[in-house]
């Protein structure tokens, strides 16, 4: 199905309104300020910022480069190589390379111009305000992506608790058909969420809600790696114990309180309860009971620091 993405819509508008500008200013060549514009409309305010100033100081100084090496060479085709070889790399150096391509058209204007004007200068100059300055004024409007980074959320709690449970049912029954897909999906969702994290921080720099959106993610993203450890330790039990039975059903209450990062005091008192009767048990007397509570001790270790990343 044909769809018109809202960039787009902002690129035709920024474009058709920097050439219309232009022209009722009576600049020469001001369609190129269209181009300026296309070239600066970025995903980001950041970068669109960071690249309206890049082109600006690339064109200013390639304004200068160019128009002393045309009146020194003279204005010839030849002139271009020893433009592109000085300027470009002078470009790189002080990392404003994204400016190369508008610079080089406002070098083609002075080329084609042949000479040296101030009134030129100035309508050059005109041009690359124009373009620059409308990208910037078109760019910095961006509708917000909350709806997408609520979804992401949702989805990484619903698989979150859907692996927490998988885990309790081993624990409770030490049977289970999963498959692991959910774990897999969960490392997609977070790696989706923290790219949409990162737009989000760099369309809104103040300090509001949406600052907390990185943070939230990177937290989820240490409780999956407790996850991919306590895994093992879960598939290395090979007999049920009453130990195993209250692991089992704390995880579950765990999946349940996903959401309440205020709960996190109160299940924590309730593992720590559980791990003072474990050490009032008899010790094991055969090897794999022992190996059994081995693993179960070091994934209550694991689910006290799953618990402080709530």
């Amino acid at each position: 199905m044909f769809k018109i993405g809202f960039r787009t819509i902002k690129t035709a508008v920024g474009v058709s309104v920097s050439v219309l500008i232009g022209e009722l200013l009576g600049l020469q060549n001001f369609a190129s300020a269209g181009i300026l514009t296309l070239l600066c409309i970025q995903k980001s305010r950041k970068k669109s910022i960071h690249a309206a100033v890049s082109r600006f100081f690339a064109c200013l100084s390639g304004m200068f480069i160019s128009t002393g090496i045309f009146e020194l060479i003279g204005y010839e085709a030849y002139s271009f190589l020893a433009v592109l070889l000085l300027f470009i790399p002078l470009l790189v150096r002080f990392k404003f390379q994204e400016g190369i391509a508008s610079s080089v058209v406002i070098m083609m204007h002075i080329y084609m111009h042949g000479k040296v004007e101030a009134s030129f200068f100035l309508n050059e100059f005109l041009i690359v305000v124009i373009g620059l300055g409308v990208a910037l004024l078109v760019n910095w409007y961006m509708p917000s992506i909350d709806r997408v980074l609520i979804k992401h959320q949702e989805e990484t709690e619903r698989l979150t608790s859907a692996i927490l449970l998988e885990i309790a049912k081993y624990l409770k029954s030490g049977y289970t058909l999963w498959d692991g897909k959910e774990l897999l999906l969960l490392e997609d969702t977070l790696n989706k969420a923290r790219s949409v994290a990162a737009l989000d921080a760099e369309n809104h720099r103040t300090l509001d809600k949406r600052n907390d959106y990185g943070l939230y993610f990177e937290n989820k993203r240490r409780q999956y790696h407790l996850l991919e450890r306590m895994l093992p330790m879960v598939s290395r039990i090979t007999a049920q114990m009453e130990q195993s039975n209250r692991i089992g059903d704390f995880v579950i209450q765990l999946s349940e309180q996903l959401r309440h990062p205020n709960k996190s005091d109160e299940l924590n008192d309730k593992l720590r309860a559980i791990r003072e009767y474990h050490k009032q048990l008899p010790l094991p007397e055969t090897r794999e009971e022992f190996e059994n509570r081995a693993s179960l001790f070091t994934m209550a270790n694991e689910l006290e620091r799953f618990i402080d990343t709530l």
